[in-house]
This record gives structure tokens, sequence and C-alpha cells, in this order.
């Protein structure tokens, strides 16, 4: 529990024995209403401050102004009838508390779900303090500190290391491997591990507005990127609140003057300003307006306890709603581990051809020009290499030693006019021509991952209705693999851009409300990514590229984790839809209730926070996802 959550803790618990203790305390007239309003003033000094800050701002229609209107009334009421009943006044307060208390738990659970998944949120910073090292919240540290960071500790906020020297881990957040090494004057993003020495950094930035924070706010989304029954509840909110505000002054003005002016009776003022403040009460949205945006954030936060970030509520939505899911082969059915199996018709010794083919691939990072780099198992001497040229989809051109070699697919042979040999072994096929003449090939397969026809199958039974595969291999090993893993269609020999085409022409033929979700890993997957209704990357092997343009991240690149994230997306949208259709009837038929004076205020009470309590513990709900 957080320290904004501990005291709000000690106000509710401070204003329920005031409340409690003046039931037996004996007292009368204006003593009586000083100490009713103690308690009153500690539980609902903020939401009275809200409420006259919208005022100010002419942002009216909320729930702070809601409950301040609703409450101020009660104690109006009280002393207009001199009942001195003032306790319905303050336990509506008191139980409004209690519900935002336990919405900022429940949203608090889900943050750290994200964080701990991603491993990067500090949860302490050393600070200096008399000479002793006191741990303290990141959120509490503030520009200009000095921290102490020590070996085995997160950076917990961005600054510049004053004193010390030592190797940072930094693949939590940029994917690289290797330590980056720091000492005095270079800066230093928090997020990172310190493997080695101790740094005294001096901060330069608080913790919400350093490295670490924007990365979790990226991945929660909690504001930027909506859903429809988000943006829909946000309006409807817009609309309602203002509506049952006139509706409450309606009930409250109207029947008395009718009984006066039309039917010569008592207007009866009490009565019927009471009815307008239950009303009021009652018709408080909060279990809309905190249990939906909940409902996704739980989603997002059991999703990614799960191992897959969502990016955005919206994205969640969609998600439920696939359909199609199109794959990219290489290193997302794959592992993109390629392995050297054969080398035919060769022309040179085997090991010759093969340390042409390494040298003319030397400056490409493709998973099979690191295969060749392998199998050719010496040191890369790229002074040997000149005039590299990398054709997209086709292979690469170079001068090694002076010779001109071409390594590549078929297309490569025909655009520079050289016949070649088939091959009729399954894989990747690597032709080599040498001073513009055939050399031979080289026979290169990659490995399936060991889950992708589980997960295949896994989709299917979720409601899939078609999976396709995309890759820019050849066709027998394309069709094999689509084979081997139970995909229903196939397109191989594809360049970046038509894969682009052809997911634009599969969005032609789905249905109007399904969706398309593509599943991809490299740099040349982007593209495609963000052209598909939902995009889903391989995380933990995939590049900052396709990373950056996707909406779903797998974290440990299992493709049977898509399946699952489906179903998570189904289950969180059944609860919002659940929330919805649950808070509107019970909130209508009370408001019925309170217009007819059947309800009192207790029945608003429950109306407003014991909705919105139900609403909030269905919303948790969605955090819970190990069993889908």
């Amino acid at each position: 529990m957080s320290r904004k959550q501990k005291k709000m803790l000690i106000r509710i618990l401070a204003a329920a024995v005031l409340l409690i203790a003046l039931h037996v305390i004996p007292a009368a007239g204006a003593a009586r209403f000083v100490l009713y309003l103690i308690p009153y003033l500690v539980i609902g000094y903020d939401i009275l401050i809200k409420a006259a800050k919208g005022i100010k701002n002419r942002q009216v229609f909320d729930e702070c102004f809601l409950m301040a209107v609703a409450t101020v009334g009660a104690f109006a009421l009280a002393l207009y009838d001199r009942s001195g009943d003032y306790t319905e006044a303050v336990a509506v307060m008191l139980f409004y508390q209690i519900g935002e208390l336990f919405q900022s738990y429940a949203v608090g659970k889900s943050r750290r779900n994200i964080s701990d998944l991603m491993d990067i949120r500090p949860d302490y910073a050393n600070v200096e303090r008399d000479g002793k090292l006191e741990q303290v919240d990141p959120d509490e540290v503030e520009i200009g500190s000095v921290i102490l960071v020590q070996p085995g500790e997160k950076v917990p906020i961005d600054g510049v290391v004053l004193e010390g020297s030592s190797s940072l881990n930094t693949s939590a957040l940029t994917g690289e491997s290797l330590p980056r090494d720091v000492g005095e004057g270079d800066e230093i993003i928090s997020g990172c591990i310190n493997l080695s020495g101790v740094l005294k950094i001096q901060t330069t930035k608080e913790f919400g507005e350093s490295t670490v924070s924007k990365i979790l706010d990226l991945v929660e989304n909690a504001s930027s990127r909506k859903s429809r029954s988000e943006n829909f509840i946000s309006k409807f909110a817009r609309i309602y609140t203002p509506a049952v505000c006139y509706a409450a002054l309606a009930l409250a003005v109207l029947p008395p003057l009718a009984r006066l002016l039309a039917l010569g009776m008592s207007p009866d003022w009490g009565t019927w300003i009471y009815r307008a403040l239950t009303f009021l009460v009652i018709s408080c949205p909060c279990a809309l307006v905190i249990s939906i945006p909940l409902s996704f954030f739980a989603g997002i936060g059991g999703a990614s306890n799960a191992g897959v970030l969502v990016k955005g509520s919206n994205y969640l939505e969609t998600l439920s709603q696939a359909r199609i899911v199109v794959f990219d082969k290489t290193g997302t059915l794959t592992q993109g581990v390629f392995e050297v199996n054969g080398i035919h018709h060769s022309e040179l010794e085997n090991e010759k051809l093969l340390e042409y083919a390494a040298l003319a691939e030397s400056a490409s990072s493709h998973p099979i020009s690191r295969s060749l780099q392998r199998a050719y198992g010496k040191e890369i001497d790229r002074s040997r290499v000149t005039d590299i040229q990398e054709i997209s989809g086709n292979g690469v051109t170079a001068k090694v030693d002076g010779r001109e070699v071409a390594a590549g697919n078929d297309k490569l042979m025909d655009l520079l006019g050289i016949s070649y040999i088939g091959c009729h072994s399954i894989g990747t096929i690597i032709h080599m021509a040498i001073d513009g003449k055939y050399a031979g090939h080289i026979v290169i397969s990659d490995i399936e991952k060991p889950h992708s026809k589980e997960a295949v199958k896994a989709l299917k039974a979720s409601g899939v209705r078609r999976t396709v595969m995309l890759t820019g291999d050849s066709r027998k090993v394309a069709e094999k693999v689509a084979s081997d893993l139970g995909i229903d269609e196939v397109y191989s020999e594809l360049l970046p851009a038509g894969k682009v085409e052809k997911v634009e022409e599969l969005l032609k033929t789905k249905k109007e409300k399904e969706k398309l979700a593509f599943v991809g890993d490299g740099i040349n997957d982007a593209p495609v990514l963000r052209r598909a209704d939902i995009g889903i990357a391989m995380g933990a092997m995939g590049s900052d590229a396709a990373i950056e343009a996707a909406d779903v991240v797998l974290m440990d690149d299992d493709p049977l984790k898509i399946a699952k994230a489906i179903r998570i997306s189904r289950k969180c949208l059944r609860i919002v839809y659940q929330n919805i259709v649950f808070a509107i009837g019970v909130k209508l038929v009370c408001l019925v209730l309170g217009a007819l004076g059947i309800a009192n205020m207790w029945l608003a009470i429950f109306a407003d926070v014991g909705v919105m309590i139900i609403a909030v513990l269905n919303a948790v709900r969605a955090l819970f996802v190990k069993k889908l």
C-alpha cells in the first residue's frame, strides 16, 4: 500500500471512530453540528476542494461535485428540519472514500503486475542522510538529490554520475546484451542494473519524468489509447452527470411548487429536497467511470503477468475481435536459428565456397547471414571485402579478394543472368556465383519453434477462422512449414512491400466486424505490423522497430501466447459489458425508487458505493489469467 493510500486509510478509520463516538456523546444544537462537522471534514475536505476547483474551472459536473452537493445539502436539510441527524451526510462521504481507496488499491495492483513483469521499476532509492543510507520511495526523491546505487541494485532515477565507475546491464531497456561502462560525468538512465562498483548519482529528473517511469506509462496506456467502450463511458458521463443534476433540481423544486400552486397543499420542501439529494447520491456515475477503465487496466495487468504486453485498452478490445491471424515465418513460427546442412555442386572446395559466402554476407545482420558466418567459424576480415550491395529479397553481391561474388536465391541468379542448378533439399538455398560463373549452392535450414503447431491449433480453438503465413522464403520451404504446422494459407517469396500488399488484400476479404492480426519480429515486418488491425511482435528476439510498431508484444517469443492473449482480451471485454449492464441497471432502478421516495439515503449509498465496489471487484477478475 502506498503512502497516499495509507493516509486515506487513516482518515477513513479516524472518521469512522469519530462517527461512532458521536452516537455516544450527548450533544445538541450548534455543538452537535460542529462535532459532526469534524469527521465530515476529516474524510471529505479533499472532495470539497476538488468540487470547488471544478466550479472555478467551469468543469462542474463530476463525481466530486455530486458528492459535495449531496452531503452539504444533507447537512443543510438537517439544520432546516432541526433534526440534528447529520449521520447520513458523514456516512455518504465516508463510504464514497472507502470506494475510492478500494479502486486506488486495485489500480495499484494492476500497475505492480506490469512493473513486476518488466522488472525495471525500482522499489527504492538510497539517499544519504546524516551519514547513513536511508531507503526511500523513488517518488519522494527531488531533482538534484544525491543517491547511491550499489552492485545488484536498479538505478531508480535518471541522473549524472558524481563518483564511482561501474558496468550497467541495460538489456531490459534497450535489448542490448553487452554491459555499458559508466564513470564520473556520464549520464545514466533509470531501469538499468548496476553490475559492479558503487555509484553516487545526482538526479536530473523526478521519478515521474524518468526513463523507467515513461516506459511503464507507455505500456500501461491508462489514458492515451482508450477503447471504444471507455470513450462511450466518457461521453456518457459528460451527458449523464449534468442531466441528473438538472433532474435532481427539478425533483426538489417542481413537485413542491405543484403542490402549492395547483393543489393548494403544503409544499413539503424538506421531503422533496431529501429525495433530490438521495437522487444525486444514487446518480453518481462512479461505478461506470471507475470500473470500466479499471477492467481494461486489470486486463492489461493480467496479460502482462502472462508475458504479453498490450500497449493500450483500444488494442485489447481490437484483439478480442481477431478472426484472421497472419504470421511471418522466420523468428515467429521458426526459431530463426539457421544451420548450414549441405553444400552441393561446388566448383571449389566446400570450405572455400563457404568462406566466400560468409565474407560476402559479412555486412548483413540477417539470420541466414549469421548462420553462414557461424559455419565458416573464423574471424571475418572485412578488409578483404569491398563494394557490398544488398539486393532486398534476393541476396548480396560483393568483391572478395578482388573477385566478384554473388550470394542469394534463384531471383538473384536470374537477375544476374547466371544459370544455376536447382536443389531438391528442403531449406533455404543460397546460390553462389564467382566472377559471373555458377559455383554451387549452400543449403540452410531453420527449425520450427516447439509450440508453433500447438499455437496454430489453439488459435483455431479460440475462434480464429483463418491462419495465413507470409514469408520471403522459397515456395518449397514455406509450404513444408505451413503443412507441418496446420496453417490454412501460405504466400512465399515475398519482399517486404509484397507482405504489405498481401495484408491489404486480406483486409479487403475479411467480414465487417472481424479484425486481422499480424505476428512478426523483424525490421522488415514493421510496415505490416502497422498496417494490420492489430500488430503482435516477438519481444525477446524481435527488432526494436518491430516492437515499436506493434500494438502487442510477446515477451518470451512463444507463439502459444497469441491464443492466450486473445482469450485474455475476450475475458476482459466480457467483464466490461457485465459492469456496464449491472451498473446502469441498478442505477436506473434506484433512481426511480429515489424519485418516488421509496429509497432513502442508505439505499443511495449502496447504489453508489456498493455498486462501485461490486463492479471494481468484478473488474479485478481480469487480473487472474493463469487458467485461461
